[in-house]
């Protein structure tokens, strides 16, 4: 890092003042597009179809299942990785800064897992690999979701974490067309988009600043503190833990939503070219998250307001989920998607910012918002195999839909008690 780098990044400890150029934007946007395009075309596509291909199950259930417990396994990684990573990363003293180290290590561990996960042959290889692969997505993920934080100042930082939720939705569409268009096989689909998360992460490293924590200021880490700085009282800081809770709870209802979309259109609605059918009812979703990510992100910023953004967001999720799971048509769903798409996407903004701006400690930004990415992770590892339990053995479709609404709804009424944020 040169010494004009530094200059330009913000104290370590500061809140930022100086809104963030477009250029800096256009880098974190760029990785972002990476990550997510590692993350959710195996998570869409690659991994169940592996998954299948080994067990050969003669009812879907069971490969749902096996798909739900080998994300629920990592899942349990994520729990670690995130918070560890932003706690380390706080501390971290290298002359490239705290966070640009984690984000390198992150990156790299993610695209190696993923070419390894393509070799494998076995159920136990798959859940090895694709855990080493969720590791890399937290680590990565949780050092460059600081940087808003860090450098990013508050009238900015909707507009700015709409530039993690557009390239979500892009992420997919690109991810799952290369390799649907181009024919890849699983081992090649797994190569391809791990080689694009570090072409589109390295501009983000090469160009944007991170100030460095001289080690005088670095706080002392011992094993006791470090778990003892998991758990951040509800009592002591209630606006932290009522953002935490509504996004475990929105995350939920939208993974719930959208995790067994394919079942649903094979076994729910009996569609005779299911898999076409998705892929629209996906285009529709990710449209409109992309839209309403940047729009809301902006107005947000503009009005000073984020609690009302995020529940509107939330009841627009839990009316698409009771949308499809009361008038199970397909041209409704085609609406429904819509619907969905635009909740999600105004969450994933809005909330994004929300979080930065109930952190309890600003020495501690990295393991705290490493603490709330949890929430994203954890519902989307643990959906599909809870969603598959309420399908064969409770209430069918409907019930999963109820289930989802009924989450989203709860996720919104969690943002009401939040007090230090409009």
């Amino acid at each position: 890092m040169t010494t004009s780098e530094i200059a330009d990044a913000p104290a370590p400890f500061a809140e930022p003042q100086k809104r963030v150029k477009a250029s800096w934007i256009t880098f974190f946007a760029a990785a972002w597009l990476g990550i997510w395009m590692a993350q959710l075309t195996p998570i869409q596509l690659l991994l169940p179809q592996q998954i299948e291909d080994r067990l050969k199950p003669t009812y879907w259930v069971d490969n749902v299942v096996a798909f739900g417990v080998v994300s629920g396994i990592a899942g349990i990684f994520a729990l670690v990785a995130f918070p560890l990573t932003g706690a380390l990363s706080d501390r971290t003293t290298s002359r490239f800064g705290r966070r640009r180290p984690w984000i390198a290590a992150g990156a790299l561990l993610f695209a190696v897992g993923l070419i390894l996960l393509g070799a494998q042959t076995t159920i136990i290889g798959i859940g090895v690999f694709w855990s080493v692969s969720l590791i890399g997505f937290c680590v990565v993920s949780a050092a460059l979701t600081a940087m808003i934080s860090d450098q990013v100042p508050v009238n900015q930082r909707g507009f700015v974490s709409g530039f993690i939720s557009a390239p979500q939705a892009i992420g997919t569409m690109v991810g799952l067309a290369l390799v649907v268009v181009l024919g890849l096989s699983i081992s090649s689909g797994y190569t391809l988009v791990g080689v694009l998360l570090v072409i589109l992460v390295i501009p983000f490293l090469l160009r944007v600043p991170d100030a460095v924590l001289p080690r005088s200021d670095r706080e002392p880490l011992t094993f006791r503190r470090l778990i003892s700085g998991f758990w951040i009282s509800p009592r002591a800081y209630p606006d932290f833990g009522w953002t935490l809770l509504s996004r475990i709870l929105v995350n939920f209802g939208n993974a719930f939503g959208v995790a067994l979309l394919l079942q649903f259109l094979q076994y729910g609605l009996h569609r005779t070219d299911a898999e076409g059918d998705l892929l629209i009812l996906v285009a529709i979703y990710l449209v409109f998250v992309i839209i309403a990510s940047i729009i809301s992100g902006r107005l947000s910023d503009r009005l000073g307001r984020r609690k009302a953004f995020v529940f509107v967001a939330s009841a627009l999720q839990a009316i698409a989920a009771l949308m499809l799971a009361f008038v199970p048509e397909f041209t409704l769903a085609m609406v429904a998607a819509g619907i969905l798409g635009l909740g999600y996407g105004c969450f994933l903004s809005v909330d994004q910012a929300l979080a930065t701006q109930v952190l309890p400690d600003a020495h501690t930004r990295g393991k705290d918002l490493g603490i709330m990415n949890i929430a994203t992770a954890f519902p989307q590892a643990m959906a599909p195999l809870i969603g598959a339990f309420v399908v064969a053995a409770l209430a069918g479709f409907q019930g999963l839909f109820v289930l989802s609404a009924l989450t989203a709804l709860l996720g919104a009424l969690a943002v009401l008690p939040i007090k230090s944020v409009r």
